[in-house]
């Protein structure tokens, strides 16, 4: 079966079927071929939990960028030690952080999108694709509501870059859905979020977000709204209305 004939099936088993259900079954469906990326925001932190109740043999893991900030790094140690699960944390490749900070200077990405995008492929994208080399599948904590670009995602998706097929267990939650669901079992999340923060990622590239501004408002805000993807979660079906 090619893979968009099987994408299309489990999207049809999935349609009516609750977060915890589709966690399941994507373990029973791929077993331990699907690992779920964590960048430990809230949303993560939700499907973390869950996944320690259903199916703890799916490896998490998060990308260090060497530029996250401090409450996440503690948020990370918090997590291991709550979950006895496997918590893997990628890194970026040494070398090529050090030629290009040298040819670029340490803040360059603020000078144009090609540069963040840039930075974001070193520091995130290329350390993605190793911890995606040996499974099939990869789950993400994202929502249709987070951003224009995400507004027409599905459960099950082909991830065209990575070639594997991606799952989005929380894509029609609302964030208060995800906040319920924090509070109600007592979930960790980073301090950040009750300072206004949002999408928390790299320190120099995120900031809180005013009353009233969209939720995505934080990240790269010197960028347009319809430029804010780091190279994780490209979607080529958003088209941008001219």
């Amino acid at each position: 079966m090619n893979p968009q004939e099987r994408i299309k099936q489990l999207n049809e088993k999935a349609k009516d079927l609750k977060a915890q259900e589709i966690i399941k079954l994507a373990w029973d469906q791929f077993g331990q071929r699907v690992n779920f990326a964590s960048s430990l925001g809230e949303e993560d932190q939700v499907i973390t939990d869950i996944i320690s109740k259903i199916a703890p043999k799916i490896e998490i893991f998060t990308l260090d960028t060497g530029r996250l900030f401090p409450e996440t790094y503690d948020l990370i140690a918090k997590t291991q030690k709550r979950y006895p699960m496997l918590f893997k944390i990628y890194y970026p490749d040494t070398k090529a952080v050090e030629e290009m900070v040298k040819a670029k200077g340490i803040n360059f990405f603020y000078e144009s999108v090609e540069n963040r995008k840039l930075c974001c492929g070193i520091r995130k994208v290329e350390p993605l694709r190793r911890a995606l080399t040996n499974v099939d599948a990869w789950m993400t904590g994202l929502r249709r509501e987070q951003a224009v670009t995400r507004t027409n995602l599905e459960i099950f998706e082909w991830d065209e870059v990575n070639q594997k097929i991606k799952i989005n267990p929380l894509i029609n939650w609302t964030l208060d859905q995800v906040r319920q669901y924090i509070k109600e079992n007592k979930v960790d999340v980073n301090p950040l979020h009750a300072k206004g923060f949002v999408s928390i990622g790299c320190s120099p590239c995120t900031r809180a977000i005013k009353p009233g501004e969209d939720i995505r408002a934080g990240r790269w805000w010197w960028e347009q709204p319809d430029q804010k993807e780091c190279g994780l979660h490209n979607n080529p079906k958003w088209k941008k209305k001219s």
